[in-house]
């Protein structure tokens, strides 16, 4: 059993029992798609490490084709039960394996706290794999904890840094716009909120 999926299998649909389940969208989805005006209408978008769904739901809502993958088979689940009628389209699926119709196939990519989860010594394969998702002129929203370069690492959920986040650049994505900033938690917590387009 994956280290996830024994989180939401212990959880036993009990949210609060999943630390990072807030149980709506993350304000910083809302805020890009409303300052970009978003329409979904014929768009293809995808949610990695989707958890229990909310961003998903938010993306279909506006309008997107979506698509939401998870490695736990429980949070899949918990989604299909917790939005019975939903057009997303919710599967178990391996970051690190992803499948051969899903590359270059999607207007919009959603990354939220997944690469910060991992080991630093997966996440430069983890970043070519959510690069492979974006679609010749799509974009990818990435939402992480940030931290400087010279910063002790921390422990998990581990900051980023702009350094390693570079690593996209590297896979054909040019970085767009870049957000630095204390979020409103209690104590506050550094984000990073970046976009990058596909070349």
């Amino acid at each position: 059993m994956n280290s996830f999926e024994a989180i939401y299998a212990r959880a036993k649909g009990d949210p609060t029992g999943i630390s990072w389940a807030d149980l709506v969208p993350n304000p910083n989805l809302v805020r890009w798609l409303e300052a970009i005006d978003s329409k979904g209408a014929g768009k293809r978008a995808v949610v990695v490490g989707c958890g229990l769904g909310d961003d998903a739901e938010e993306l279909v809502r506006r309008g997107f084709m979506t698509n939401a993958f998870d490695v736990s088979p429980t949070a899949i689940q918990w989604c299909r039960s917790r939005f019975p009628n939903s057009s997303v389209e919710y599967v178990v699926a391996d970051l690190f394996q992803i499948a051969s119709e899903w590359q270059d196939a999607f207007d919009i990519v959603l990354e939220s706290y997944t690469l910060q989860v991992l080991p630093a010594q997966l996440r430069q394969q983890a970043i070519s794999s959510v690069a492979a998702l974006v679609a010749p002129g799509g974009t990818l929203l990435l939402i992480a904890r940030g931290r400087d370069g010279v910063d002790p690492p921390g422990n998990s959920p581990w900051p980023l840094t702009r350094e390693e986040l570079g690593e996209f650049v590297l896979h054909g994505l040019e970085e767009q716009a870049f957000q630095d900033f204390m979020d409103e938690e209690t104590p506050p917590v550094r984000r990073f909120v970046i976009t990058y387009r596909r070349r």
